[in-house]
């Protein structure tokens, strides 16, 4: 899982501009809608509004539109009174009360259905509510901080959300950046990740990236933001399996067979022809053995000669055998073929 505070790790001026805008929300007191792409960082971003506003010493409370029913999400906002409906023995005391003299923290709101949005903005507007099966006008001072990925003035087109509720949510916006769009922090936070990950596989220490593998971060658009690039690398260490030599591998898609040749490959070499072991097939020591061991023979005997050709780079030899970095990974723990100098793990 990741941690609110590894998608705050960065110096990018990306980051830095949106955390700018945040501190200088924080001295006021007006609803504000945080916008950008899942893992982009939108609840850290309201708790860290929260803690520099004058609120910071009331309560945060939050709650993810998204992950309850109507019915329950308006309980659970405004709370009920005891026999509002079936199952409903005692008094709900709701987020919204919970939250007064702090600020709440609704992500996903644009999934809050219309009833309710009419329901959102009269508390905004005049600081009033009643609890569900209530006829007690109740009040709370709360400062409302809304988030979502969605398209909301596309929605108030629609009339799917309620352009009234959008215009006293958005009194200013703040945007948080994709990772693509912090191309300096995702070298930053790669290392994070490694140093973490190295601890939990009990290396000693984390040996760095490979030319290779730097190059891999920083060209892959990480559509899936911090989640996806923590998951990357923490997937790429441990397949990587030691601590010895620096991790030249960045497995960005675990769904890929090592059987399946990638898209467009070549099985050829810049002269055009496929590699081939330096001795004839003919020449097998194997002689006489079953089918299946001369061809592993004749397997690890091209893999071997391959990579001596390329000077051990695996990146290189995989090209060169029309195979995919998964794949030689495969063939060289198959064969148990190391490194030269490699200490085993």
């Amino acid at each position: 899982m990741v941690k609110p505070t590894d998608n705050m790790l960065g110096e990018s001026l990306a980051l830095a501009e949106a955390l700018d805008h945040l501190s200088r929300l924080a001295t006021i007191q007006r609803p504000v809608l945080i916008l950008g792409e899942r893992g982009t960082g939108k609840e850290l971003a309201a708790e860290r509004l929260h803690y520099l506003s004058s609120r910071w010493d009331g309560p945060f409370v939050k709650l993810n539109c998204a992950a309850v029913t109507e019915t329950l999400l308006e309980s659970e906002l405004f709370g009920h009174e005891a026999g509002a409906f079936t199952g409903a023995t005692r008094q709900h005391i709701g987020r919204f009360e919970r939250a007064s003299g702090g600020s709440l923290f609704l992500d996903e709101i644009g999934t809050m259905s219309l009833r309710l949005q009419e329901k959102l903005l009269r508390l905004i507007e005049y600081g009033e509510f009643e609890r569900v099966g209530g006829q007690k006008t109740l009040r709370a001072d709360v400062r409302v901080v809304g988030a979502t990925n969605a398209d909301l003035r596309a929605m108030a087109a629609e009339r799917s959300f309620r352009a009234d509720l959008l215009d006293r949510l958005s009194f200013d916006v703040v945007h948080m950046p994709a990772l693509r769009h912090r191309g300096e922090d995702v070298l930053l936070l790669a290392q994070h990740f490694a140093v973490q990950m190295s601890a939990e596989l009990g290396w000693e220490l984390f040996p760095g990236f490979t030319d290779t593998a730097v190059a891999t971060l920083l060209s892959h658009p990480w559509f899936g933001n911090v989640r996806e690039l923590k998951n990357a690398v923490e997937r790429s260490l441990h397949r990587w399996g030691n601590f010895h030599d620096a991790i030249d591998e960045i497995v960005l898609d675990p769904f890929t067979s090592p059987w399946d040749a990638p898209p467009g490959s070549a099985p050829s070499t810049e002269e055009g022809k496929a590699e081939t072991p330096s001795e004839p097939l003919g020449a097998n020591p194997a002689g006489n053995a079953p089918l299946r061991a001369r061809v592993d023979h004749f397997e690890r005997q091209i893999v071997e000669d391959a990579l001596k050709r390329q000077g051990h780079h695996q990146g290189r030899t995989a090209t060169a055998l029309g195979l995919s970095y998964d794949q030689l990974r495969g063939l060289l723990r198959k064969h148990q073929i190391e490194r030269p100098g490699r200490r085993s793990s």
